[in-house]
Parts: C-alpha cells; sequence; structure tokens
C-alpha cells in the first residue's frame, strides 16, 4: 500500500501507527494518512534518525530531493518538514498536484498552484547544472506522480494520456542522464506510488521496479523475488551506507539485475503515441462518481471505485474489472492454517 511503502522504500520500515492507519485510510473512509508523503515527523522508528537522507546526511554523502516529503506551501514552493531532507531539496519542483504535467509538451497546467515549468523540466534545469560544474550529487530522489491519474473525472486528461505523460518525463529523465558524463557510474532505480490491488492475471501484492544501468543486464527479467526493501539495500550498498533496519539488513540485494560487464549505449525516450491531451469527456463512466473524490492529495479516494474507473476508461463501459489476485501466502485469512491442514491431510 502507499500508506506504507514510502516508509518502506526510504526508512525499511512501518511503524505500528501506519499498519493500524492504513486500513481505515484505504476503506473509503478517508482516514487521514500522515504517514504516507507528507509528514515525515511520524517515522517508523526516529523521526530525527529513521531516512535514508538522514544517514547519508551523516555519511558525507551528497544528495538531492526532487518532490520527497515536499508538499507545496502557499508560498508555491515544494518544502519537506525534515530539515535536513528540505535543506537539501529543490524548491521549484512541483509536488503533488494532478493539474501539473510532468514532462513538456504534454498537457498544460489546469491550475495556477502549478510550478513555472513541468516537473521533467526542472528537474534537467538542475541537473544540467550539475553536470556542467562536476557536481552531480551521489543519490537523487525524484518523484513523478501523474501516473495516479484523475480518474474518469470530466475534463481531466484521461488515465491513458496521465500514464503517457508519465512515461514520457521518465523516459526523458533516463536519455538525459544515459548521455551525460555520469552515465558510467549511475543506476537508476524506479519503482510505483500505487501499483497495488490491480486488477490483473499477477498478483496484487506485486509492483513495478525497473534498473537502468549500464551494468544492468539487458534482454532479460530478474525474476528473483524482491521487496521493496531489496530496492533500498540495493542502493545502500551502492552508496557505501550500513542498513537502516533489520528488514533490509536482511533483504535479497538486487545484485542478479546486475552484470560486470558494462554497455554505455544510451538510450534514447520514445514519445508516446498515445495523446496527451485527450480528456475524460462527458459521461466518461463513473466520471460522476471520480469528481466526487478527493483529488487534491494522494490516497483520499475510493481505491476500488477509482480502480473500477481507471478499468472501464481504458477497457470499455461494459468491461467486468476482474477480481485481485492474491496468491501469497498471508494475503487471504487464515490462508496459511488451511495450507498446512491440507498438506497434513495428504500425509500416509
Amino acid at each position: 500500500m502507499s500508506a506504507q511503502g514510502w516508509n518502506w522504500v526510504v526508512a525499511g520500515n512501518s511503524n505500528l501507527y501506519t499498519e493500524q492507519t492504513w486500513a481505515p485510510n484505504y476503506s473509503s473512509r478517508n482516514h487521514p494518512n500522515p504517514s504516507g508523503n507528507n509528514d515525515p515527523a511520524i517515522a517508523p522508528q526516529r523521526p530525527d534518525d529513521a531516512y535514508i537522507w538522514q544517514r547519508m546526511s551523516a555519511a558525507g554523502s551528497s544528495f538531492r530531493n526532487y518532490g520527497f516529503y515536499a508538499p507545496r506551501v502557499s508560498t508555491g514552493q515544494s518544502v519537506a518538514a525534515d530539515p535536513v531532507l528540505n535543506a537539501n531539496t529543490d524548491h521549484a519542483f512541483g509536488g503533488y498536484n494532478l493539474s501539473c504535467p510532468d514532462a513538456p509538451g504534454t498537457f498544460a497546467p489546469r491550475s495556477r498552484t502549478c510550478a513555472p515549468t513541468d516537473r521533467f523540466t526542472e528537474w534537467k534545469r538542475e541537473f544540467d547544472e550539475y553536470v556542467a560544474s562536476g557536481t552531480l550529487p551521489t543519490v537523487q530522489l525524484v518523484r513523478l506522480p501523474n501516473d495516479h491519474t484523475s480518474g474518469s473525472k470530466v475534463g481531466m486528461p484521461t488515465p491513458r494520456a496521465y500514464v503517457a505523460d508519465n512515461d514520457w518525463a521518465i523516459g526523458q529523465l533516463v536519455e538525459a542522464i544515459s548521455t551525460s558524463p555520469y552515465w558510467e557510474s549511475s543506476a537508476i532505480f524506479i519503482t510505483e506510488d500505487d501499483a497495488q490491488n490491480g486488477p490483473d492475471h499477477v498478483d496484487a501484492h506485486r509492483t513495478v521496479a525497473l534498473v537502468v544501468s549500464p551494468y544492468t543486464r539487458t534482454g532479460r527479467v530478474d525474476s528473483t523475488f524482491y521487496s521493496t526493501v531489496s530496492m533500498l539495500r540495493t542502493i545502500e550498498l551502492i552508496v557505501g551506507l550500513k542498513p537502516l533496519t533489520q528488514f533490509d539488513a536482511f533483504a535479497t540485494p538486487m545484485i542478479a539485475s546486475f552484470t560486470n560487464r558494462p554497455d554505455t549505449t544510451p538510450y534514447r525516450a520514445i514519445l508516446p503515441t498515445q495523446s496527451f491531451t485527450e480528456v475524460n469527456p462527458v459521461g466518461a463512466p463513473l466520471s460522476e462518481e471520480s469528481a466526487r473524490q478527493d483529488l487534491s492529495k494522494e490516497d483520499q479516494i475510493d481505491e476500488q471505485l477509482f480502480n473500477q474507473a481507471i478499468w472501464k476508461s481504458v477497457k470499455g463501459a461494459d468491461s467486468i474489472m476482474p477480481a485481485p489476485r492474491t496468491e501469497l501466502w498471508g494475503s487471504i485469512p487464515n490462508d496459511q492454517a488451511e495450507e498446512i491442514e491440507d498438506l497434513e491431510e495428504q500425509e500416509p
């Protein structure tokens, strides 16, 4: 879940408060989710010593933040509550706001609260400055949020258009890094916010995990069973940080995704064929229900209704969204006990 995921991806843990409050947050009753991407004070351990950026700061490793735990405030700037993170945050980078594009040349900003430029362009502005001065930070945290979509809300980009905007921004980011002097020593780790409970043929507990580097194995899928903390642990090993918790200490690093034979061929972003300006029309499936959702902040929606709206927008108004698959042990109440009982009954 997103409520837990933000803590897992940057702190290697999820505290008791988060575990007790994510369920009512996702129950359609919209319980506040301060442990998500907005308030780092509700941390798994000590708020001042729980996150990877705090460990990097203590170790003298440079880092730069673009959108992590930095909501946009009334001044128009993105401000992080954590002073260590805020001191290393690009305040001009646009925070979570579905009215604002991730990439250039996609859809026009729909709010005066949008940053002066799209998110990729602002990141690229600083990246070019770092390249010119030879001072690129060791780690960059970049958030591109438009994969959340606005469901089928009338007048907003369709889910397809939002995802195309998000993909285009990511593709251009990869191209920029891979054509820079820093490419030979770079690794880009990409995971998705709100990939949970997806209705398809794969277990709903899974999420997207991409690693882009001259040292990644191309042309293959690494089917090793990883967790979100595996990505965190791999970053720690590359940077030279000790584990944050017992969970990342015992997590499987993503070693099988890498090779010792680098291929420095740069990547070229492919312009999506999907229209960036396609909007949800009047009468779109569940458009009225989507309009009643609170889209001003992440995770304030009716999750299942929103999934239905996205499914019907993509698959057709008359299509039936399948139930999410859950096949991991522990994903269904008492499933472990029932499976053990079945095995015992089969014993001679």
